[in-house]
């Protein structure tokens, strides 16, 4: 079974003898492209030409990512796996809104061989997509809405949601009894300083409640430490963020003025079963 299922009529996917599309019982028919992935979001349920991030943002999030700033959260999510989920089988995994695969890749190094793991990647932007799947050709990459995922019913027993928007019922659907949801949303105080740089008053935010309908929380984990990007980095990072479009010229050219700045990074780690 591959796991997926079309994004149409909603009947399942097969890979066909040629290896090159995935098509249904409908004839509906989804080419894979040259990088891997595959894009099952039709254009009847785009509400832009090419919705998510752009090429430009996809090339920030990379940047900024792969120097290493949230490592420390990549590393205290593969804790939180190794240390509750059984490793007594293969699991599934998807990576929710996973933008270029920055954390499906981490993570599936992080955990090596102590969990065997089948990871799925899915966002709706098509660049990164496309990056992702270059990286890790080991994982299968889709381009689709967090509000229509193309999966079969009760096929993954874990989905990681990082700073990423969800659709409950859709949770619950994908997930097999008693799967696990693991969350990463910001702390009280995450990107404190660049804040600062943007907003003339700046106010810790309540915690995010993180639990979906239909799932019970098992454990939360607040992780905070401080970030030194250098100014270009500093750039990668608002771009993003939210705060992006809410920083000015002046802000901008501030933020990177300084040769060192300390951020402060606050996340909460929330790990819940569905019932």
């Amino acid at each position: 079974m591959t796991g997926y299922q079309c994004p149409i009529c909603t009947t399942a996917l097969v890979l066909q003898p040629t290896g090159k599309y995935y098509s249904c019982q409908q004839q509906h028919h989804f080419d894979i492209a040259k990088e891997g992935y595959l894009n099952l979001l039709p254009v009847q349920h785009k509400a832009s030409l090419e919705p998510g991030d752009n090429k430009q943002m996809m090339l920030a999030r990379r940047e900024f990512l792969e120097a290493g700033h949230y490592a420390k959260m990549a590393q205290a999510v593969a804790k939180t796996i190794t240390s509750n989920l059984p490793n007594t089988h293969t699991l599934h995994c998807l990576d929710l809104g996973c933008g270029e695969g920055y954390y499906s890749r981490t993570i599936a190094g992080l955990i090596g061989e102590q969990i065997p793991l089948v990871l799925h990647g899915v966002d709706i932007a098509k660049f990164a997509i496309a990056a992702a799947a270059k990286k890790q050709t080991t994982a299968r990459f889709v381009v689709a809405s967090a509000n229509r995922l193309p999966y079969s019913d009760q096929y993954f027993d874990l989905v990681l949601r990082v700073f990423a928007p969800s659709n409950a019922q859709e949770l619950n659907r994908i997930l097999k009894p008693l799967g696990y949801l693991l969350t990463v949303t910001p702390g009280p105080r995450h990107l404190w300083q660049l804040k600062e740089f943007i907003y003339a008053d700046v106010r810790e935010h309540a915690l995010e409640p993180v639990l979906a309908e239909g799932f019970v929380h098992l454990s939360t984990e607040r992780l905070q430490y401080h970030i030194n990007p250098n100014p270009a980095q500093r750039r990668a990072l608002l771009q993003m963020t939210p705060f992006a479009w809410r920083a000015n010229l002046n802000a901008q050219q501030a933020l990177q003025a300084p040769e060192e700045l300390a951020i402060e990074v606050d996340f909460c780690i929330s790990l819940s079963q569905k019932m």
